[in-house]
């Protein structure tokens, strides 16, 4: 059976929806922009396809961030589980023949 692995500082309600709504707004506020800007339609076209890919690539590194942060966090879990299984194994008053 495996079990979930649980986060060193779990995220708080506040912080998850601040961090969602600081989100809306620059992005309505950019794309907003952008559609009141006095320029040719393919000008405004590119710059919406690149807001597009920034904010699409911003969401892939914060899960690879993510992803390698719990990757760490596991492996260091399955090594101090090993270091846990030596202390308790040692034996520091067992003599060998």
């Amino acid at each position: 059976m495996t079990t979930p692995v649980q986060s060193k500082s779990p995220t708080t309600a506040a912080f998850f929806f601040q961090s969602a709504a600081s989100f809306a707004i620059s992005t309505s506020t950019v794309v907003i922009g952008i559609a009141f800007l006095p320029v040719d339609p393919w000008v405004r076209g590119f710059l919406a396809m690149g807001l597009l890919f920034t904010v699409s690539s911003a969401f892939t590194l914060a899960k690879c961030v993510r992803d390698r942060q719990e990757e760490a966090y596991v492996a260091s879990r399955v090594d101090r589980a090993r270091v846990d299984k030596l202390i308790a194994d040692h034996d520091p008053f067992k003599v060998d023949v």
